[in-house]
C-alpha cells in the first residue's frame, strides 16, 4: 500500500516528478512530527518539492498534515463565524497587526492573533510587541480564551501545540534554500491558521525590492494558491497584494513603529498605514458578516479608530499580557515624549541630510533595512537578541522637493552607525531634477474568492484539523 512505503521510497517518487498520495504526504508528516525522519531525509524531501512542486491537492494535504501534526484551538460556539486573522509576508516598517487586531475587536471580531519575530531584514510584531515593558506574548490556549472573552484580541506567539511539524520544516528549509517554494509557503502559513479555527482570514501578499517576492506576478501566484487552499479547508480567505519597496509610513524599528502604531489608533499616524489597516480590516468585516461590503467594512473600521474605541482595546490588550495598567495608560494616553520614555530611546538620535538637493523619487526599503538591522534592530537567526531602540523616522515624502543640506532622515542608535552605513543609508534616497510621476497605488490589486461570503463554516469543516478533545 502507498501508505506503507518507506520514506526514502516516497522521497524518489517527489523527485522523480511524481505526486504524492494523501496518504505519503501524511507518512512524511507524521514521520517530521515524531521525530523518525532523519534531517537528511527532512532536508531531500523539501528539496524535491522545491524543485518538482506540488498540484493543489497535494498542497492542501500536506497543509492538512500539518495543522493536524498538533493541537487545533477550539472556542465558544457563539464565536461561530467572527473568528478572524490576518498575515503578512514580511515588510519594513509593517506594524499593520498592532492597529488592525484592536480595531478588529473593537468593531465586534474575535482575534487570536498568532505573529512570528523578525528573521534577516524584515521586522517581526513580537518584537514590537515586545518592546513594550512586560508584554508577554507567550499566552496558553485557555490564556488566550480568557483575553478573547475580555478584550476580544490577543497577539501571540505561535505555541509549541501548534502545527509542530511547521516548526521542524520551517527551521529547515532556510539552510537547505528551499524557503520561496510555493507549497511549502502555502502549507506553512494556512496549517497555522487552520489550527487556529479561523472563520475567516486576510492575506498581505508583499512584492517590490524589500518583499520576499520582487515583482507582482510572482506574489499573485502565491496569493492565488493561499486563497484557493484556504477556502478548501473552509476558512473564508481573501487576499491583497501590496507594494514593499519603500517602508510603510515614517518609521522602522520596533519601539518606533509602535510610537506609530499608537498614532493610527488614534486616527492619524501616515495615510498609508492607515490605508492598509482599513483595507484589510474591511475584507475581514465584510468575510465574517459585520458588513454589507468591503468598503463599508473599511468604513466601520475607520470609525473605530478614529472614535478612540480601538486604542482603548489596544490599552485592554496590553494589560491582558502583562503590561502594568499604569505603564499601558501611560503609552496610550500620554503624549508623545511620555512615551517615548516608556519605550526607552537610543542614546543618539543622528540626522543624515541630502548630499545634494532635488526631488525626492525613492526611499528604499531594502538598504534602510539592513543598516538597521546591523545596527541591532534585527537578527540574524533565532534566538539573537534584538535592540528595540534602534530605528530611523523618514523625515520626507516621494514629491518632496529637498534642499542641499536638508535633513532627511533620523536615525536612533547606540553609537555604532560608521562611514559605511551612512553611505549606504544615502544611497537609499533618490533624488531628481523634477518632481516624479505620481505614484503607483499602495494596493496593486485584491484577491477574493468569487460570490459573497457564505455562512461561517460549521466546527469541524472540510480540512479542518479534528478536534482531539484538549482544546479549550
Amino acid at each position: 500500500m502507498a501508505a506503507q512505503a518507506s520514506l526514502p521510497a516516497l522521497i524518489r517518487k517527489k523527485r522523480d516528478g511524481e505526486r504524492l498520495e494523501e496518504e505519503e504526504i501524511q507518512r512524511f508528516v507524521r514521520d517530521v512530527t515524531e521525530g523518525t525522519a532523519q534531517q537528511g531525509q527532512i532536508g531531500a524531501m523539501l528539496m524535491a518539492i522545491r524543485l518538482r512542486g506540488m498540484d493543489a491537492e497535494e498542497t492542501l494535504a500536506l497543509t492538512k498534515a500539518m495543522a493536524a501534526s498538533g493541537r487545533a484551538l477550539a472556542w465558544p460556539p457563539a464565536w461561530g463565524g467572527l473568528l478572524v486573522d490576518k498575515h503578512s509576508t514580511g515588510g519594513v516598517g509593517d506594524k499593520v497587526s498592532l492597529a488592525l487586531a484592536p480595531a478588529l475587536a473593537a468593531c465586534g471580531c474575535k482575534v487570536p492573533m498568532i505573529s512570528g519575530r523578525g528573521l534577516g531584514h524584515t521586522g517581526g510584531t513580537l518584537d514590537k510587541l515586545e518592546a513594550i515593558p512586560g508584554f508577554r506574548v507567550s499566552q496558553s490556549p485557555e490564556e488566550m480564551q480568557s483575553i478573547l472573552e475580555r478584550v476580544g484580541c490577543c497577539i501571540v506567539g505561535q505555541s509549541e501545540e501548534l502545527a509542530p511539524a511547521d516548526r521542524v520544516l520551517y527551521a529547515l528549509r532556510d539552510v537547505t534554500a528551499t524557503v520561496d517554494s510555493l507549497p511549502l509557503i502555502t502549507a506553512s502559513i494556512l496549517s497555522k491558521k487552520a489550527a487556529e479555527q479561523l472563520s475567516a482570514l486576510v492575506l498581505d501578499v508583499k512584492f517590490g525590492g524589500a518583499a520576499l517576492y520582487p515583482t507582482q506576478e510572482s506574489a499573485r501566484e502565491l496569493a492565488q494558491s493561499l486563497v484557493a487552499v484556504g477556502e478548501r479547508l473552509g476558512i473564508r480567505t481573501a487576499a491583497v497584494l501590496s507594494r514593499m519597496d519603500e517602508p510603510l509610513g515614517r518609521c522602522v524599528g520596533n519601539s518606533l513603529e509602535v510610537l506609530e502604531a499608537l498614532e493610527c489608533l488614534e486616527g492619524g499616524g501616515p495615510p498609508d498605514l492607515r490605508e492598509l489597516v482599513t483595507s484589510l480590516g474591511g475584507l475581514l468585516l465584510w468575510q465574517c458578516g459585520l458588513a454589507g461590503t468591503a468598503e463599508q467594512g473599511r468604513e466601520q473600521l475607520g470609525r473605530a479608530l478614529d472614535d478612540g474605541s480601538a486604542l482603548r482595546t489596544f490599552e485592554a490588550m496590553l494589560g491582558a499580557q502583562g503590561v502594568p495598567p499604569t505603564t499601558a495608560h501611560r503609552l496610550c494616553t500620554g503624549p508623545p515624549a511620555q512615551r517615548s520614555q516608556v519605550l526607552g530611546q537610543a542614546r543618539i538620535r543622528e540626522e543624515l541630510r541630502a548630499l545634494r538637493g532635488g526631488w525626492v523619487q525613492r526611499v528604499e526599503a531594502l538598504p534602510l533595512a539592513r543598516v538597521l538591522h546591523e545596527l541591532g534592530a534585527g537578527r540574524a537567526r533565532a534566538g539573537d537578541p534584538v535592540n528595540p531602540r534602534v530605528g530611523a523616522e523618514l523625515l520626507v515624502a516621494v514629491g518632496q522637493r529637498l534642499q542641499e543640506g536638508e535633513p532627511w532622515l533620523r536615525v536612533h542608535h547606540d553609537g555604532a552607525l560608521g562611514e559605511r552605513g551612512r553611505r549606504a543609508l544615502q544611497a537609499a534616497l533618490g533624488l531628481a531634477a523634477g518632481p516624479p510621476r505620481a505614484p503607483p497605488p499602495l494596493l496593486a490589486e485584491a484577491i477574493v474568492p468569487p460570490g459573497p461570503p457564505g455562512p461561517p463554516p460549521p466546527a469541524g469543516a472540510a480540512g479542518a484539523p479534528p478536534d482531539r478533545g484538549d482544546g479549550q
